[in-house]
Parts: structure tokens; C-alpha cells; sequence
């Protein structure tokens, strides 16, 4: 897969509709995967100075907040992909002028971060919506500091595996856009420049009362990106018989609840030392030139 390849089931035009018109809050499931990526912290040794939260209105408000106090003294830049959000961020993060905490350590920005400028870039639940997940990735990558590193979560394929198998059955247009598998986004942690990428999944089971609220959990995560989604909106009728399968095929247990699937992708990649490469098209960003001469005069005095 090469850098300009973008999802073939993922509309953008869908993408970036639903970025203008996405909540601004955090889902619960947002902000149960960042307290369970929060856990993975406990391996990483490095205490950033600098750090950047991608899209903190829906990625995780609590976990920003738990962020923050982990790394009381590190400067934060909140990004957010639309211009929209900002302010939604600026309410929900900014702390007030009469709040002590915020007396003291460096004032968060709302802003995307410069160049080689932060040691840990927090994803949380975004990849799976990107339209071009490479190009952001590689927008990550040039936003660490060399030995920096990504933490970053995102569905799997086996998300509303449920749904997508009831929709192929009624021969109806799929459920969602395709979602990328682990070992696919771990190759392309590479392709984009980082190192030793660790991925992991686990399958999430939540379970409802009437399908109508499994519904609103799903439009409150996001919508169908598929190019070959329904063309237009559909009538009482259809969701009366989508309403009446989901409690037949989805119901679990004794008690009758409707169980649906979300496989969710935990992933941490470093930012590497850059190579120099001489070729007669190699070419050296000035902030991977700039890290390579500070770390040669560092490892000169300490040979002295």
C-alpha cells in the first residue's frame, strides 16, 4: 500500500460531515478504551515534556483531564481536526482564571503542535474515521521528537459484526465502511516512519435494553461511511423491521438484552533516530538534520 492510497469503502465527503456535526462530548465507550489505553502507560518509562491530545472533544474529556494530572508539569497542545471543535475544546479543557491548578506549569494550546515539538501524541477512537489514514499518521510522525511515541486506539473489523452480518443477510448495502485489521495498521506505522510498533485487540460486549437505544449508541459513535450505503432515508416501516430483527437475532441471555460486538485496537509506536541516506534523491527534513546533529555532539562529550 503506498502513501496515496485511501480507504475504498470510507466516503470523505461522509467523513467530514459527520466532523462538523459529531457531539461534542465523548461517548462512553470512547472514555472506557482511554482508561484501559491510560493502563498501558504504566510500560512507558518516558515522562514527556511536551505531549498532544488528537481530537480530545470526542476522544476522551476524562481522560484528558487524568492526562493532565499524570503529566502536571509537561506542555499540552489540543488538536482538532475541524475548526468547529476548537472552541468545544477551549470550553471543555480550559481551566478558569479563578481555578488554582491552573496557576501554575505551562498553559494548554489549542492548536495542532509544530514540528518535532511533543514526546507522546494521545489518539484515542479516531483512526478508524481518518479518509486518509496515512497522510495522519505520517501528520503524528512529523509531530514527535525522535524517540517521542504514539499511543493510539481505533476500531477493528470485527466491530458490529452482528449488524454487518443481518444487513448482508436482508441483501441490504453494508452496515459500515470496511475496518482496517492490527497487522494492517502495524505495517503502516512503518511505512510512515515509525519503530517497533506493539499492537493488541480485544473484543468489547456491550449489551442493551431495546434496540432502540443500541441504535443511539451507534449514532452517537459515528455514522456509515460507506460509498454504497443507503442513497436515502429509509421509512417507518423499514425501521419498524429493523427494530423487530435486531431484537430477535441480537438477543442474549435469559434476561433478553441485545448483545453487539466492538473490536477495539490498542497501538504505540516510537519515532526513531532518522538515517541518513545518500542517494541522488535522498533528501533530510531540517528537524530529523537538526536531532541527528544534537545527538552526534551529545554523544561526542559523553565519549570524552
Amino acid at each position: 500500500m503506498t502513501t496515496t492510497e485511501r480507504p475504498p469503502t470510507l466516503d470523505p465527503r461522509a467523513v467530514a460531515r459527520w466532523q462538523q456535526v459529531a457531539p461534542a462530548q465523548s461517548p462512553w465507550l470512547h472514555e472506557e478504551v482511554a482508561s484501559r489505553m491510560m493502563d498501558r502507560l504504566q510500560w512507558i518509562r518516558l515522562a514527556p515534556l511536551a505531549w498532544a491530545h488528537w481530537g480530545a472533544v470526542r476522544g476522551g474529556l476524562k481522560a484528558h483531564e487524568k492526562l493532565s494530572q499524570k503529566y502536571p508539569q509537561a506542555a499540552c497542545f489540543v488538536a482538532e481536526a475541524v475548526q468547529a471543535k476548537v472552541s468545544q475544546a477551549v470550553q471543555a479543557v480550559a481551566l478558569p482564571w479563578w481555578n488554582p491548578a491552573g496557576w501554575f506549569g505551562p498553559k494548554t494550546r489549542f492548536e495542532m503542535s509544530p514540528p518535532a515539538s511533543v514526546d507522546m501524541l494521545w489518539a484515542n477512537m479516531a483512526l478508524h474515521e481518518a479518509a486518509d489514514p496515512q497522510t495522519l499518521l505520517a501528520e503524528w510522525h512529523k509531530a514527535l521528537r525522535v524517540n517521542g511515541f504514539l499511543m493510539f486506539s481505533c476500531l477493528g473489523p470485527d466491530t458490529a459484526i452482528e449488524l454487518r452480518g443481518l444487513y448482508r443477510e436482508l441483501g441490504w448495502p453494508p452496515a459500515g465502511h470496511e475496518l482496517t485489521d492490527m497487522h494492517d495498521w502495524g505495517d503502516m506505522l512503518v511505512q510512515a516512519g515509525f519503530a517497533e510498533p506493539v499492537m493488541d485487540m480485544e473484543r468489547i460486549t456491550l449489551t442493551y435494553e431495546t434496540p432502540e437505544r443500541l441504535l443511539q449508541e451507534l449514532a452517537e459513535l459515528g455514522r456509515n461511511f460507506h460509498p454504497a450505503r443507503f442513497a436515502g432515508l429509509r421509512g417507518r416501516g423499514w425501521k419498524a423491521r429493523l427494530d423487530s430483527l435486531l431484537a430477535q437475532r441480537l438477543a442474549t441471555g435469559p434476561d433478553g438484552r441485545l448483545a453487539l460486538t466492538f473490536e477495539v485496537i490498542y497501538g504505540h509506536a516510537l519515532k526513531p533516530q532518522p538515517r541518513l541516506k545518500v542517494s541522488a534523491m535522498s533528501s533530510v527534513s531540517v528537524e530529523d538534520m537538526r536531532a541527528m546533529l544534537k545527538d552526534g555532539r551529545s554523544a561526542g562529550r559523553g565519549a570524552s
